[in-house]
């Protein structure tokens, strides 16, 4: 018999931005009645999420900083003409630290995984087998809307783990290695040291098409490593997947296609970078920004993450205006260049770029000097897409 389940807000989604506003909204009003629904048995699903140390404002630090599996001070990055070590942290989450996060905070009813949900409004959500929940307010987290209402190329990779015969001889990060062929547009190898003996390797590519094929890119990431010298014992895990990348697009209409009138997060909301397609960041301020709230209501959660999400995509168009001139202006085989020529920029300007903090000076730098592909194709494809 169908049930109904009353609490204070209902998270429906328990991926990242899902798991860190849970974990926000706990730390911030201990006595929230919070719930956390999602289909999958566990929170975050198996993902390995990384980012700058710049990503995070300083007061927001508190909500990632538990959450913190791998620390690293600078970071290397390779091109065919020019190699670098930027002095800068970089830190990653692993999806079973989030996990064990979430577990340890939250009351076990608060977490209703394996639960499918068939519908949510401003104030309900509906589980697929009938039972109901009714909450004050209902945040969105589930994934992309439709995603065709925006103009998109696509960042995708797969990343393997890999267990090591002997120890590596890589104790930075490597962001960026785009010494390997270009293939299917801008393709770099990224690989983390997570131990001695151990290296998260992983291929990506900025790409026209979100054609993904796991075992092609599985084989390259294996030839990768043999010739770093890497004998490979094992893979210990593997996870892949395809970013959105925009050009350009409606976020009216995308903001709708998610339900007009219920608050969102992530993906869901276009709260992601525009150039990396990563949402991180984006996440830590929206958890933060409604952990700071005092309304709960289903109106209020949607007022307020429909202007941050709002403010932040008109904020962006910088951005936007890259992404144009790296796919619409450049061979697919010639893109590495821009990347190539970003990279000779400064760390602090570079970090910027990555948190969406870019300075007037930071935008103006960017685009002066020796461009890294023809004017009269730049303009052309800005105007292209402006139209």
């Amino acid at each position: 018999m169908a049930s109904t389940i009353s609490c204070d807000v209902a998270i429906v989604g328990a991926g990242l931005a899902g798991g860190m506003i849970a974990l926000a909204l706990k730390a911030r009003h201990p006595a929230l009645d919070v719930r956390l629904i999602d289909s999958a048995p566990v929170v975050g699903g198996n993902h390995l999420w990384s980012f700058f140390g710049s990503d995070v404002a300083a007061e927001d630090r508190w909500i990632v900083a538990p959450l913190v599996v791998h620390a690293w001070q600078g970071y290397d990055v390779r091109f065919p003409g020019h190699e670098r070590t930027i002095d800068a942290t970089y830190y990653s989450i692993e999806s079973e630290r989030l996990d064990r996060e979430v577990r340890r905070v939250l009351p076990p009813h608060a977490l209703m995984l394996g639960s499918k949900v068939s519908g949510a409004s401003a104030t309900a959500v509906v589980l697929a087998n009938g039972d109901r929940i009714e909450a004050r307010g209902v945040i969105d987290v589930r994934g992309p809307g439709d995603l065709s209402l925006l103009d998109l190329a696509w960042q995708k990779f797969v990343g393997r783990e890999l267990v090591l015969s002997a120890p590596h001889d890589s104790p930075k990060p490597t962001v960026m290695d785009a010494t390997v062929p270009q293939i299917d547009g801008y393709r770099f190898v990224y690989c983390l040291p997570m131990a001695d003996d151990r290296m998260f390797v992983e291929d990506t590519y900025y790409s026209d098409t979100p054609d993904l094929d796991v075992e092609v890119l599985t084989t390259r990431i294996h030839d990768y490593a043999e010739a770093r010298g890497w004998r490979v014992a094992q893979a210990s895990r593997q996870e892949s997947g395809v970013l959105p990348v925009a050009m350009g697009g409606d976020f009216e209409a995308y903001w709708r296609s998610g339900g007009a009138k219920v608050a969102k997060a992530g993906m869901r909301a276009g709260m992601f970078h525009p150039t990396t397609g990563y949402s991180l960041p984006d996440a830590v301020r929206t958890a933060a920004m409604l952990a700071a709230s005092t309304d709960f209501s289903g109106a209020a959660l949607h007022d307020a993450t429909y202007a941050m999400a709002r403010a932040t995509w008109q904020a962006r168009g910088f951005y936007r205006m890259l992404d144009t001139m790296l796919f619409r202006a450049s061979e697919p085989e010639e893109r590495y260049r821009i990347l190539e020529r970003f990279y000779r920029l400064s760390p602090a300007l570079i970090g910027r770029f990555y948190a969406g903090r870019s300075t007037m000076t930071d935008k103006a730098r960017v685009l002066t000097g020796k461009p890294p592909v023809p004017i009269s194709r730049a303009v052309r494809a800005i105007i292209g897409a402006r139209s």
